[in-house]
C-alpha cells in the first residue's frame, strides 16, 4: 500500500469520524427543540391529564405533544434504525422532484420538525389575529409568555430543520 493511498484512507476515515459527532449534536438539538414544543403545549394545556377548551384545540395540542415526542425519537435514532425512504411516487414542489434526499432516513426527522414547528406557529398567529372557532378571546392577546416561548422554540426548530434538509439535499 502506498503512502498516498494510506493517507487518503486515513483522511476519509477521520472525515467520517468527525462528521458523525456534529451530526448527532445537531440532531440532539433538534430533538430537544421538539420535546420543548411538546412540553410548552402540555404546560399551556394545564398538565398531561387536562385538555384545553374547545375540545378540538385540546386534541390538536395532544397531536402536537405526541408529534414532538415522535419527532425527537426519529431524530435520535441511529442512521440504520431510522425509517427508510417513503414511496410517494413522483412528488413535485416548485418544479422540483422530491426524492429520497428529502424523505429518506436522513431527512424524515427534519421534515417532521418543519411540520411540528410550522403548524402550531401558524395556529398561534391565527388565534391572535383573526381568531379561531370557539376561542375568540385570544385575539390580540400577544402578551402571553407561554405563547412567546412557544413561538421562539417553534421558529428555531423550523429554521434548524430547513437548514438540515437543504444540507441533506446538497449531500445527495
Amino acid at each position: 500500500m502506498t503512502q498516498e493511498t494510506l493517507a487518503r484512507r486515513t483522511n476519509s476515515y477521520l472525515a467520517d469520524a468527525h462528521g458523525a459527532a456534529p451530526e448527532f449534536a445537531v440532531r440532539f438539538v433538534g430533538a430537544l427543540l421538539a420535546v420543548a414544543i411538546a412540553a410548552v403545549h402540555v404546560a399551556d394545556q394545564g398538565g398531561i391529564t387536562a385538555i384545553a377548551s374547545p375540545a378540538w384545540i385540546g386534541w390538536g395540542y395532544r397531536l402536537i405533544e405526541a408529534g414532538g415526542i415522535l419527532t425527537a425519537v426519529v431524530l435520535l435514532l441511529p442512521g440504520a434504525a431510522r425509517p427508510g425512504p417513503a414511496r410517494l411516487g413522483q412528488v413535485r414542489v416548485a418544479g422540483r422532484r422530491l426524492g429520497p434526499a428529502w424523505l429518506g432516513p436522513a431527512g424524515l426527522g427534519w421534515v417532521a420538525g418543519v411540520l411540528l414547528g410550522a403548524g402550531p406557529f401558524l395556529g398561534y398567529i391565527a388565534s391572535r389575529t383573526v381568531g379561531v372557532p370557539g376561542d375568540p378571546g385570544d385575539v390580540g392577546n400577544w402578551g402571553y409568555w407561554v405563547g412567546t416561548v412557544s413561538l421562539l422554540v417553534e421558529a428555531a426548530l423550523v429554521m434548524l430543520s430547513v437548514s438540515m434538509l437543504l444540507a441533506v439535499r446538497q449531500r445527495r
